[in-house]
């Protein structure tokens, strides 16, 4: 066991005895002079998707033994960096395991103040995205320890490093993506919006929202809710601009229709607010599924939309709701797509689908193809908080990716045009219900 002095206190580890003696005759070690301070709040996930172990302080609420906590940031350099941890314990100590790259070290936490703990030093091969893991190994209180942020400083460090600096709540949700369709110039008065969407299997990832049909005043596609529920999911803004529903005059909130079976409507909030309708349904990885979206100007300076949806298991189109949305007058218009993720424990996972078959109908019940997009990503993508989001062309689809920290990102704004099928869908929309 080694002892140095920090911060006027001494501190307490054990560390590989191989890493010694570049500890000893580097100065990092007797400074808190660091390159990067990395909050645990935005940028660590458990391997059992404990969302109650962290908070806006970071590592706050770590038990059991059994919770793995992986911390991720990505790096534009190789080579050796060196690792500490701003911590404390409640009472006595705590002995706490942390692994980077196949080599582990075993620390003895024992300050009820939060201070630094210097970890050693490692060696990155590699540019991209690093995992550090921990896991508790014993501990004297109920907490094996409170940890803030950990500190990196090094060679690999002096280039650019990539990591969720604030706004936690979204860097651990992971970026959205999105296409951004164009129609072709002859397209004018567009009412319905045709898409398909085939989530390849393993993909179809906890907290995914796969949105087939956005348009200027609200969204249509399919959601993984939890192991045994998945939905169809129909929401179209009020013109009031809130996230509070019950906040919404009269005259400007969204009115049912219609809906179809099965289909439960109400209200939503805190990301804008409208009218919303679900069905619960499981659908399947691996098959392709179509969305119909239809909008055109109503009574009263009111448009109407209704959103139909096609699953092969079933054979025939279904409606899901129709919702009238006052002091509008509009055609469909901003055609997109989008991929994100809802459940922030969930934001370390990879998830992927793929858009097919793109196509428009105007007025005079002309089809138009549309076979190119724009790939555009939020805010948190924007920042570069998190890098880990992609979209492009995959065969003859459009396909978007995000979250799991993986090496690959799409420059925002890139254009795709895939290749046409010159084959619109054959709807009669009479027989719709």
């Amino acid at each position: 066991m080694k002892t140095y002095q920090n911060s006027g206190k001494l501190l307490f580890l054990t560390v590989l005895v191989s890493f010694w003696p570049a500890m000893a005759a580097n100065p990092l070690y007797t400074t808190t002079s660091w390159t990067h301070t990395i909050p645990f709040a935005g940028n660590s996930w458990t391997e059992s998707y404990e969302d109650h172990v962290f908070d806006h302080r970071g590592i706050s609420n770590w038990s059991k033994p059994a919770t793995i906590i992986n911390t991720y940031f990505k790096t534009s350099a190789k080579g050796e960096f060196f690792l500490a941890l701003v911590a404390r314990v409640q009472k006595g100590e705590s002995t706490i395991s942390l692994s980077f790259n196949n080599t582990s070290h075993q620390m003895v936490l024992s300050s009820t103040e939060l201070d630094t703990f210097f970890v050693g030093a490692f060696e990155i091969s590699e540019p991209g995205y690093q995992k550090i893991q921990f896991q508790g190994i014993k501990k004297d209180a109920a907490q094996f320890a409170e940890i803030s942020s950990l500190l990196i400083a090094g060679k690999a460090t002096e280039d650019k490093i990539y990591y969720v600096s604030d706004e936690f709540y979204w860097g651990r949700r992971g970026p959205s993506v999105h296409l951004n369709y164009f129609p072709p110039s002859e397209a004018q008065d567009i009412v319905w919006f045709y898409n398909e969407i085939n989530v390849p299997h393993g993909e179809d990832v906890l907290g995914s929202y796969f949105m087939a049909n956005g348009f200027g005043e609200g969204y249509f596609g399919i959601q993984v809710n939890s192991d045994d529920e998945r939905r169809i999911l129909f929401s179209v803004w009020s013109p009031f601009v809130t996230d509070d529903p019950a906040s919404i005059p009269e005259d400007q909130k969204i009115k049912l229709l219609k809906k179809g079976d099965h289909v439960h409507t109400g209200e939503f909030g805190n990301e804008g607010s409208g009218g919303q309708s679900y069905r619960k349904y499981l659908w399947k990885a691996g098959t392709t599924y179509s969305f119909l979206l239809k909008g055109e100007p109503s009574e009263n300076n009111a448009t109407d939309f209704t959103a139909y949806f096609f699953a092969p298991e079933i054979g025939q189109w279904e409606l899901i709701a129709s919702f009238r949305r006052p002091q509008t007058s509009t055609y469909l218009t901003h055609h997109h797509s989008f991929l994100e993720n809802f459940i922030p424990n969930t934001g370390n996972l990879s998830r992927k689908g793929y858009f097919q078959n793109q196509w428009i109908c105007d007025s005079r019940g002309r089809w138009h193809e549309m076979t190119k997009a724009r790939f555009t990503a939020d805010n948190t993508a924007r920042k570069e908080a998190r890098m880990d989001f992609a979209g492009g062309i995959d065969g003859e689809k459009f396909f978007l990716k995000n979250c799991g920290f993986f090496g690959e990102t799409t420059p925002i704004g890139q254009i795709f045009t895939r290749v046409a099928t010159h084959q619109p869908p054959k709807i009669d929309f009479s027989k719709l219900p």
